[in-house]
């Protein structure tokens, strides 16, 4: 038995996220399918977290077993040949056979970009969040200071993402390493937000970046911010944004 890695790309516009279902199109379905036509049997591929519907992955890891004999470059041209545009296996390599791609994960990396216009370039329709009216990045870096650290996240957790009532692992409680806004260079109205840390709740990277637009136009002080973490209470916190603007850039391991 070989345990194959796989670091893949892919436009999330289609897809209703990673997770397998039964009708609707996913990522994970997607290259199952693809692997079994290779190897001639089920495979089952264990990603290294759940992207939602619509959202991006530059750097998705993901690995499955197989006792196939395929050279490791041939199961990415084979499966490059076999999948649409939208999804491009970009490297391939065998592990341990102890390596999982999702439980020996030690942090990612998600980028959100926004673009602070009237409109939105027809290119970029699809992988950036518009932000209509003035945006003061300054406020905006200085509650991103506030996220370094470890934790609880409640505030910006979709609601009904998990059963709070089972107290259990260690709940909304996530550590943060980076936290960053970066203004575009060249188009001083495109930002970049940088997060990462060892783990995120559902829609806790898009909630977080609501939040902070609502900071970088005014409609929210920067000390209303710091309350925000030690509130807990998701309705406290700004509108969840858009999935299109949302990337995983990168997963990382030990």
């Amino acid at each position: 038995m070989r345990n194959i890695k796989l670091v893949l790309a892919y436009d999330g516009t289609a897809y209703a996220g990673w997770q397998r279902q039964k009708e609707d199109p996913t990522i994970q379905g997607l290259l199952e399918e693809k692997l079994a036509v290779m190897t001639g049997g089920h495979v089952t591929l264990h990603g290294a977290g759940r992207t939602d519907a619509g959202v991006h992955a530059l750097g998705m890891v993901a690995n499955f077993v197989t006792e196939s004999q395929i050279p490791l470059d041939g199961f990415r041209k084979g499966l490059n040949s076999l999948l649409p545009d939208d999804v491009r296996i970009k490297t391939v390599a065998e592990v341990p056979a102890d390596f999982h791609a999702r439980y020996n994960a030690t942090g990612k990396l998600y980028l959100y970009n926004i673009t602070v216009d009237a409109v939105l370039e027809p290119t970029e329709r699809l992988y950036r969040a518009l932000v209509s009216g003035g945006f003061d990045p300054e406020p905006v870096r200085d509650c991103l200071k506030m996220l370094i650290g470890q934790f609880d996240f409640s505030s910006f957790e979709a609601t009904g993402s998990r059963d709070t009532s089972h107290q259990h692992g260690r709940g909304a409680v996530r550590r943060i390493f980076t936290a960053e806004l970066v203004q575009d260079r060249d188009y001083p109205n495109k930002f970049q937000f940088l997060l990462a840390g060892d783990g995120f709740l559902r829609h806790m990277v898009r909630n977080i970046v609501g939040t902070l637009v609502e900071v970088g136009q005014g409609k929210r002080p920067v000390q209303d911010f710091a309350a925000l973490l030690e509130a807990r209470d998701r309705s406290l916190a700004g509108p969840t944004m858009p999935a299109k603007g949302l990337f995983l850039k990168e997963v990382f391991y030990s």
